[in-house]
């Protein structure tokens, strides 16, 4: 809308510029009637012309030099003169010829057609007008000689426009080009990653889940507390070689990215409570929240907070009491961890200190917040909150 006004705006501005000055200047040249009926009349058709120059140039430069081919040879007859600015509609129109008019055969017609309106012209002058001194002279090649020039001009605002257009093309053309070379990159530096993971973890991980398999089956030889461990070792290893291959294959490929094993959810927190059950903690789980009425996101989110929670509360704080506490608030999700103070010494440098890092990414991908500190009584509390309804869900 404002661009529209702004064009009504330029287009009035042009026609006063263009039209007033004759009108200001013809009871200096010429006072008579036939004088003022002949600039009236042409320009009343200017107006439109004028108006119409964006959508048809070449057929209103045609119409606008025969209204004033009509207008001066109408005056000559009735022995009146025009003042010489009646010329500048026609250089606006030869201007918007140019400017507009990129078909090379309306233009060349259009050149023509003023070619033969203005023989005819000249011709009806000399059949109408007796009196030398209405016959266009020097006076009316003086006007016409500059006209040139403003097609000229118009012609060269349409070349700039023209080069301006091809290099924003170019620009845009090497952006999505260096962001394609970027995405090439990137997923050769996920490949790159993909086979450090591999050579780094994968194997031990694999290692260390056949030895486990190899205690489980001599069982029999060990005591209940290590088998126990052991069952427990196993499936950690399993389940950690899973999502490791997962991983692994949405780094070698984004577009595979669909996981060959379940996404965990709120759901498993009680499979995942049990593990850390079977290796000698105490957790007590308290859920005030559906898990269906969680998005996929979330869900995901919210148990790798508890999990890594509980990872670091193994670490940190070995045989603590840990409370879990899933709900749902104000149209969040709730999660808050909460361990008491260590019953034994932890390992203090155990693992690469990332934990908390990695939860706080996470919880704000999804827009939530994350916070976590010590307790009064030396415990430690995990709280993250998520909105339930997370864009792209």
């Amino acid at each position: 809308m404002d661009g529209r006004w702004h064009g009504w705006g330029a287009d009035a501005g042009l026609l006063v510029l263009t039209f007033l000055p004759a009108l200001l200047s013809q009871p200096y040249v010429d006072a008579s009637g036939p004088a003022w009926t002949s600039l009236t009349l042409y320009e009343a058709v200017g107006v439109v012309v004028l108006l119409l120059r964006r959508r048809l140039p070449a057929t209103a430069f045609v119409v606008g030099f025969g209204a004033l081919l009509a207008a001066l040879v109408g005056s000559a007859g009735e022995g009146a003169k025009l003042s010489p600015l009646v010329f500048l509609p026609l250089a606006v129109l030869l201007y918007s010829l140019g400017h507009r008019c990129a078909d090379w055969r309306r233009t060349v017609s259009a050149v023509l057609g003023i070619a033969v309106l203005g023989v005819a012209g000249l011709w009806l002058n000399r059949m109408t007008t007796a009196s030398s001194d209405f016959r266009g002279g020097l006076d009316v090649l003086a006007a016409l000689a500059p006209m040139p020039l403003a097609w000229v001009m118009g012609f060269a605002a349409r070349t700039r426009q023209a080069l301006l257009a091809a290099a924003e093309q170019r620009a845009a053309d090497a952006r999505r080009a260096q962001a394609l070379e970027a995405a090439q990159a990137a997923q050769r530096e996920r490949a790159r990653i993909a086979g450090e993971m591999h050579d780094v973890v994968a194997h031990s991980l694999t290692l260390l889940v056949v030895h486990a398999e190899t205690l489980r089956a001599r069982g029999g030889e060990l005591p209940d507390w290590a088998r126990a461990q052991v069952d427990g070792l196993a499936a950690a290893g399993r389940q950690s070689s899973g999502e490791l291959r997962d991983l692994l294959r949405m780094l070698r490929d984004p577009a595979d990215a669909v996981p060959l094993r379940p996404v965990p959810d709120l759901a498993e927190l009680d499979v995942l409570l049990d593990g850390h059950r079977g290796v000698g903690g105490r957790v007590e789980l308290v859920m005030d929240l559906a898990p269906e009425a969680a998005p996929g996101a979330v869900q995901l989110a919210g148990y790798r907070v508890v999990q890594e929670a509980l990872v670091n509360a193994r670490r940190h704080a070995p045989g603590a009491p840990v409370r879990v506490t899933v709900a749902s608030v104000a149209g969040q999700l709730r999660c808050e961890v909460v361990n008491g103070p260590a019953a034994r010494r932890g390992a203090a440098d155990a693992g690469i200190g990332l934990g908390l890092v990695s939860m706080d990414h996470r919880v704000g991908a999804l827009g939530g917040e994350l916070t976590a500190g010590p307790t009064d009584d030396g415990g430690f509390r995990v709280v993250a909150t998520m909105p339930l309804e997370c864009d792209g869900d």
